[in-house]
């Protein structure tokens, strides 16, 4: 039974008794409301004040029956009370350590400060990809929200350095701060930097404003909602083919053609090859579309044969799941 059937219960109950007790009094010895109100009152709570006027036999005869009854309905509503609170702080308790043992035991994960629309679309996409996240939400509404999906949240300020430990920075992969508030996000990634320099630290921002300070904050990247839907919606009476095969490449499930981002490892099979000879190493025909020199801070679109790849450096690689596959066993 669940917990609103439950109350429901209880509350039946607490309103038959204290009618049947009403109603018995009034009929029985023929009392006012207030005061057959009254005598149900301090008679189901065993509170022992005398009767409010003397009984009459039939009068004594259902006052102990219903003592009988009543007296133990009262109980039997209090222990569920009782129960209530009990059970629910256990309950609270017994899942909060073990959504902590959980995160203690993650590494390489994600971080997503802040559960609102741009937070659970963040949260939705990183599922989709299967890559462990966090998410860190000091809304009442969006932990619960958390839970209904059965994501791993902590309830707090993400710029709380307790807070960010706690949902395992130390170990993160990266962190996104997509709060609604830019002053927010400029300090969950002031606190996410200062506990780690290196970790790779994606913001929100709503103005031009805001991204300059984010990036004085250090954040790696800075991304606006409101002027990439600008773009997108641009792209789309523009070049509407080219953006259906974005939509395809990055975002539908059950994909033939994906989009991949992959390292090359130290003495790996393309370490010391040119994207040329890389081209040429995969049979299967994964098509390299950029690289990203580990010395360089810009992306090469389109990147020349002749480039030279070495361990640390990035390649964008587009492909189907057994091209990619390939790729990465070579890198």
């Amino acid at each position: 039974m669940n917990l609103e059937r439950q109350i429901i219960k209880v509350v039946l109950t607490f309103i038959s008794i204290i009618t049947f007790g009403v109603v018995g009094l009034m009929v029985i010895e023929g009392w006012p409301l207030l005061d057959a109100l009254y005598m149900t009152v301090i008679t189901i709570s065993t509170v022992g004040f005398r009767e409010v006027h003397p009984l009459s036999r039939p009068g004594t005869v259902f006052i102990i029956v219903f003592i009988i009854l009543g007296v133990g309905s009262f109980l039997y509503i209090i222990s569920k009370i009782a129960e209530y609170i009990v059970a629910g702080h256990l309950q609270g308790a017994l899942e909060k350590k073990s959504m902590n043992k959980r995160i203690s035991n993650l590494s390489g994960h994600y971080i997503v400060c802040g559960f609102g629309r741009v937070g659970q679309n963040i949260a939705t996409e990183l599922k989709r990809a299967a890559i462990e996240f966090v998410v860190i939400d000091i809304n009442p509404a969006s932990t619960a929200k958390c839970v209904e999906l059965g994501y791993l949240y902590i309830h707090g300020n993400a710029s709380d350095d307790e807070v960010l430990k706690e949902a395992g920075i130390m170990r993160a992969a990266g962190l996104v701060t997509a709060t609604d508030s830019d002053a927010e996000n400029v300090y969950v990634t002031l606190s996410a930097k200062a506990l780690r320099d290196d970790l790779y630290v994606v913001a929100r921002a709503s103005s031009d404003e805001a991204e300059h300070k984010l990036l004085k904050a250090d954040a790696d990247r800075v991304l606006s909602p409101y002027s990439i839907a600008g773009r997108r919606l641009a792209g789309m009476l523009l070049r509407p083919n080219v953006i259906e095969l974005l939509d395809v490449v990055m975002h539908r499930e059950n994909n033939d053609l994906m989009m991949e981002e992959l390292m090359v490892r130290e003495k790996s099979a393309l370490d010391g090859l040119s994207v040329g000879e890389a081209r040429h190493r995969c049979t299967l025909g994964a098509n390299i579309l950029a690289v990203k020199k580990k010395t360089e801070s810009k992306i090469i679109p389109s990147p020349n044969s002749n480039i030279v790849l070495g361990a640390g450096d990035l390649m964008v690689a587009l492909g189907t799941g057994a091209q990619l596959k390939e790729l990465e066993e070579l890198t």
